[in-house]
Formats: structure tokens, C-alpha cells, sequence
């Protein structure tokens, strides 16, 4: 079925991210997955062509598209080659900056967006603690104020981009008895005194991705560190949750159809008694259901996209598109792996390494478990 959300701009647009990708990115990635981590050429390469800055106003560097689609067709394309690459950018571009775009004091935007843009300051956000999870509300890292300083000591785990970042956005308690009510937003430097970080995480899968912890012993930062106002960083963060669930979302259904694409063409390559492996009914009847279920998500999530860039989009939107999509990314590519017989379970073949990268997408930006919870609330339950 053709989509339809799409312009020609958009479209033209995805050639070039795709070009892009394929002749600076695309070669690389065996090196990605051997360091752990996306070199500095990549982004500053990124940067070069504008693709980092798209929600940042041109007057600080940026495209200033403000056209949500433009994201949504870069994302694509990014986990069409890799679902890490696109965690990693989503995570700079999607996540983080629009934090400093929409909260940041003019000085702050001058500050930092520049060099956001170009891919010279790379950024993370810092919500998940080790003891928190999915329970934002719950954190422990603390700001307590002394003088005209903020006295910062606490720590992050499983943070994108962590071990590389220059700017760290981190939610901390300010205001203990106030609960949810006292978490602030603040902009920590890689550079700043007491800030350090744990050694790059060994992960299952998505390996290309340098995640970290981050631990705060004694950092001090002023007020011009501040992001938003103080004790509203837990509204902050559910405000632009729901935008960081449907880049999520929008790379889940790309990954997939991308390598149910690879499929296909292996089912036809691919020969067992005399013919075809797609040709037997089973496999046949299977990958009908599974093009068909993309085709599916892929127009729910255009409609998503298009809600969203109107300001239709609401979190609970978000929530059903974060969970069905993880869920079915996580299913096709089973059954990819599946159809590859033993081959599917080879790191040198693609599909191996999408099967491992997938699984964390049914637990990240909010489990699964907790994405249904939301839904049933709103159902009156």
C-alpha cells in the first residue's frame, strides 16, 4: 500500500539520508561493532549535512524543519542499516535536543545548540538509575543547593551515548518532599569536576551503541545549568515522552521490514528439496502474515507521525505505538531468524545481530508492562 504523509521534499530528503548512509556509514559498521561506540567522524560527517540539527531553529545552527516527518524518514532510514545507529542519533537529535530547543534560556541556546548541530557536542539524557527502571518518579540522584551552586551527587545506568557524550541532560531530586513534584532538569558537562563514567556496558545486543553509567560525586553547577524550572522536570520529561516513544516506534517497524525484506529474498535464494524454501506452504503463508502486519503497523504509525507534527499526538498514542511495534518487531524477526534455519543464528548474517538488537526495545522508554498499565488507565481501570 502507498504512503501517503510523505511529500516529494520528505522523499528527496530520504535519498539523501539513504546516500548518506551508504557510502560514509554502511562500510563501517563492522568497526562500530568492534569499538562499541560510533567514532566522532561519524557525526561530525552527520552535522556536515544537517541531519543532527532538524528540530534546532536555524538562527542556532539548526534546519529549523519543524516538521516531525523529516525525523520520522531519517530514523527509518538509519535502522534500516543499523537499529543502534538510530537508537544512538534518535537519542541526540529526537531525545535530547529538544530539551535545550524548548527550555533552554537564550543563552543556553547559544551556548550549546551550535555545536549540537554539527555533531561536535554530542549529548545523552540521564533519567534511568540502577534501582529505578521504568519508575522516573522514583530517582535518587540529588541537587542540593549551597550558596549560589547546586551540590550534585547520585548516578545513571543503561544511558545511550553515555560513554561518549560531552552534554549530559540528568534528572535529579531537588525537592524530596515533594515527590514526583521535585526533579529537576539539569545540563551536565563531561568536563565538570566530580562527573565520570563506568566502563562502556556489555550488552546483548546493539553493540554499535556505547552505552554507560554515569556516576555525580560532588559535582557543582549554577543556576545557568538549569534546564526549565526547578522541580519541573518530571512534567518536562512525560511532556516529550511521548515523542521519544514514537521515534522508538518508527525504528521498530523499519528494522524489521528491513530484514523481512532480506528474507524473503533468502527464502528465494535459499533451496530444500528441489525448490524454493519460500515455496512450501508454511513459510509461504507465514511471510504473508508478516508483510501484511508491517504493512499494517507501518500505516498506523504513519498516521502517528502525521498526529504528531499536527499535535494530535497524545501519550497514550505513544504508548500503544511503543508497545505493539517492540512486540512485533521482536515476532518477525524470531521468525526471520527461523526461516534462516541454522544459518539465522550466525553473527555473520544480519539477521543474527537484529534478532539480539531488537530485545531491548520491548524494555527501553518505558517497558512494555508499564505502556499497557498506561493504556488501562486511561480506559478507567
Amino acid at each position: 500500500m502507498d504512503r501517503t504523509i510523505y511529500t516529494d521534499d520528505h522523499e528527496s530528503f530520504r535519498e539523501s539520508c539513504a546516500a548518506f548512509l551508504a557510502k560514509k556509514v554502511t562500510p563501517h559498521v563492522e568497526q562500530y561493532i568492534e569499538e562499541k561506540s560510533l567514532p566522532r567522524d561519524f557525526w561530525l560527517q552527520a552535522g556536515e549535512l544537517g541531519l543532527l540539527g532538524l528540530e534546532i531553529p536555524e538562527e542556532f545552527g539548526g534546519a529549523g524543519a519543524e516538521d516531525f516527518r523529516f525525523n520520522a524518514v531519517f530514523a527509518e532510514e538509519l535502522s534500516k542499516v543499523s537499529a543502534a545507529l538510530a537508537s544512538c542519533v534518535g537519542i541526540h537529535s529526537d531525545i535530547t535536543a529538544p530539551y535545550i530547543v524548548a527550555l533552554g534560556t537564550q543563552e543556553q541556546k547559544e551556548r550549546w545548540l551550535p555545536k549540537i548541530a554539527t555533531g561536535e557536542t554530542l549529548l545523552a539524557i540521564g533519567m534511568t538509575e540502577p534501582g529505578g527502571g521504568s519508575d522516573l518518579a522514583a530517582l535518587k540522584t540529588t541537587a542540593v543547593r549551597d550558596g549560589d551552586e547546586w551540590v550534585i551527587n547520585g548516578s545513571k545506568t543503561f544511558i545511550t551515548n553515555g560513554f561518549s557524550a560531552d552534554l549530559v541532560v540528568t534528572a535529579v531530586r531537588t525537592s524530596p518532599e515533594k515527590g514526583a513534584k521535585g526533579i529537576t532538569l539539569f545540563a551536565i558537562e563531561a568536563g565538570d569536576e566530580g562527573f565520570s563514567r563506568g566502563r562502556k556496558l556489555d550488552k546483548v545486543g546493539q553493540t554499535e551503541s556505547d552505552t554507560a553509567e554515569l556516576f555525580f560525586e560532588n559535582v557543582r553547577v549554577g543556576d545557568d545549568r538549569v534546564i526549565g524550572e526547578v522541580d519541573r522536570g518530571f512534567i518536562y520529561m512525560m511532556q516529550k515522552l511521548p515523542q521519544e516513544r514514537l521515534s522508538c516506534a518508527i525504528s521498530n517497524i523499519a528494522h524489521a521490514k528491513q530484514i523481512l525484506e532480506e528474507t524473503i529474498q533468502y527464502a528465494k535464494d535459499r533451496k530444500a528439496f528441489g525448490q524454493p524454501i519460500g515455496a512450501f506452504q508454511w513459510n509461504k503463508f507465514l511471510i504473508a502474515e508478516l508483510v501484511t502486519k508491517i504493512e499494517v503497523a507501518e500505516a498506523y504509525l504513519d498516521q502517528a507521525v502525521l498526529a504528531h507534527t499536527e499535535g494530535r499526538f497524545t501519550a497514550i498514542d505513544a504508548a500503544k505505538a511503543k508497545w505493539y511495534t517492540s512486540d512485533l518487531q521482536n515476532s518477525v524477526l524470531d521468525h526471520c531468524v527461523q526461516i534462516h534455519g541454522g544459518y539465522g543464528f550466525m553473527n555473520e548474517y544480519r539477521v543474527a545481530r537484529a534478532w539480539r538488537d531488537a530485545r531491548v526495545t520491548r524494555i527501553w522508554a518505558g517497558s512494555n508492562e508499564i505502556m499497557k498499565e498506561l493504556i488501562g488507565r486511561d480506559l478507567g481501570f
